[in-house]
């Protein structure tokens, strides 16, 4: 990258200078608890080691010469949409403020490519650290402006300096969401195996382990920044007769209680069920019911999360959404999709009227203002046959589409409909919304947000992930994780 005299004052001072604050910052606790980020341009240094290491960078002003190009049918088509919701007493300008209000956070493991337990085709240039993790979803925040806030998987993510983390995430515009943990796997430095459970192990030395490994994610947590702690286990069993159904839950409770009594006064604990795998004949917390009974049972902190693909088969996932808003249990939500099972999917990519069905429940709750309606987002995928930062770019954008699209419901119409119990009228309130092309306002929302009116075209052109392979040689070995 060529630098002009005048890009001095806005990349190599800011770079100098916040290089000294990390230097002096290296002398202070590293248990500081990392503040809310700071808008900083991205500068492409790597603190940690105590080199200034330039990687290559999603250039800003790519991304701006691709608007200039762009920008005219842009406003074509965004003028045109805007004619026609005016006769439906919609203005566009409104919803384009809703898109650029809606936000999910990145999984710092789906930056990597996934796999099957058949096997995983590494990709190029994949990330080998979670400071390279980073980098990409600063990119991808860069393109779409939607997706500031990273989740991360402890151990996979697990810092030697926390401190060092958060100056490195700041100093791209990022931030930490819900923390994740794991006793799915064995882990290095664990002396007790989790091949028969985990919080619902018979043996208390395993549950204890797995309760200290979530004490701890909570710990970096708080260093962090974030304020929630994700839980997912795989515990269950294979065989009828494996395990107790009623005991198990006991101890699972009896586990989260400590875990829950570890919490921050303004941190969420989300409790996520999964059908079933990796245990196929029954599964601990394995449906939304005993979530509800288990959150229920720990506290106000508690909710639950729904992901998406961790449903039976065929489920109305759209009405569990409304039950878990009524009760003051959602608390937020692992977007993918899916055909068969937890394929963790692109968002959108095969059951977009679900996922739009999904989001008018979300809408119609945010407009009614229901009390302690404040879902968390948060994109879980695998992509194993995509560029990882592709497919979730794309996600974020079908995740914005269908909420707009929920917004432009209208809600007087389908309220009369089903007050009349005219289905064929409801059903068609829903489709005309749906079937609204909102490309337009999405487009508007990142250009006036500083993201890119196409931004996978733009993001194919800035040659990223080609230098990205150069930078980093492939690893064996390297997992995204599927969870």
């Amino acid at each position: 990258m060529q630098l002009h005299p005048t890009d001095y004052c806005l990349w190599v001072a800011p770079t100098v200078a916040r290089f000294a604050l990390w230097a002096n910052r290296r002398h202070r606790d590293k248990r500081d608890t990392c503040a809310q980020p700071e808008l900083r341009s991205n500068i492409g240094v790597q603190f940690p080691g105590g080199f200034m290491s330039t990687r290559f960078e999603m250039d800003e002003g790519l991304i701006a010469d691709k608007n200039h190009d762009d920008k005219i049918w842009l406003e074509e088509d965004y003028n045109h949409l805007g004619m026609r919701l005016r006769r439906r007493r919609v203005n566009i300008e409104d919803l384009v403020a809703k898109a650029q209000s809606f936000q999910v956070a990145v999984p710092s493991w789906g930056v990597g490519t996934g796999g099957t337990r058949f096997a995983r085709f590494p990709g190029p240039g994949e990330p080998r650290d979670i400071y390279e993790k980073l980098d990409d979803c600063s990119t991808i925040q860069k393109l779409v402006r939607s997706m500031p806030a990273v989740s991360l998987h402890i151990p996979w993510d697990k810092p030697e300096s926390p401190a060092e983390l958060c100056e490195f995430a700041h100093a791209r515009g990022l931030h930490f969401d819900a923390m994740n943990s794991n006793t799915f796997q064995d882990q290095a430095g664990h002396q007790l195996s989790y091949k028969f459970g985990s919080l619902t192990h018979p043996d208390p030395a395993v549950r204890r382990q797995a309760i200290d490994h979530n004490v701890e994610c909570i710990e970096i947590g708080e260093r962090l920044g974030s304020q929630a702690l994700t839980v997912w286990i795989g515990d269950g069993g294979n065989f009828a007769g494996q395990s107790h159904f009623r005991r198990a839950l006991e101890r699972y409770l009896e586990s989260m209680r400590q875990i829950y009594q570890a919490l921050p006064d303004n941190w969420q604990l989300f409790l996520e069920h999964k059908c079933y795998e990796p245990a196929f004949y029954s599964t601990v917390i394995n449906d939304w019911g005993t979530s509800y009974y288990c959150a229920s049972q720990l506290g106000p902190k508690a909710t639950c999360l729904v992901d998406l693909g961790h449903q039976a088969p065929n489920v109305n996932i759209e009405m569990i959404v409304a039950r878990l808003v009524q009760i003051g249990k959602l608390g937020g939500f692992h977007f993918n999709d899916s055909r068969y099972g937890d394929d963790d999917l692109d968002a959108g990519s095969a059951r977009p009227f679900q996922l739009f069905l999904i989001f008018n429940e979300l809408v119609d709750a945010e407009l009614e203002k229901v009390p302690q309606f404040r879902p968390a987002y948060m994109l879980d995928q695998s992509h194993n046959v995509t560029d990882p930062i592709e497919s979730l770019v794309l996600s974020a954008v079908e995740l914005t589409r269908s909420y707009v699209q929920a917004h432009l419901v209208d809600r007087e119409a389908l309220r009369e409909a089903q007050e009349k119990c005219d289905a064929l009228m409801a059903l068609a309130a829903l489709k005309q919304a749906f079937t609204t092309d909102v490309t337009p306002i999405l487009g508007m929302a990142r250009f006036r947000a500083g993201g890119a009116i196409d931004p996978i075209a733009t993001y194919r052109a800035s040659g990223y992930r080609q230098q990205k392979a150069k930078e980093r040689p492939a690893k064996m070995g390297v997992t995204a994780g599927i969870v």
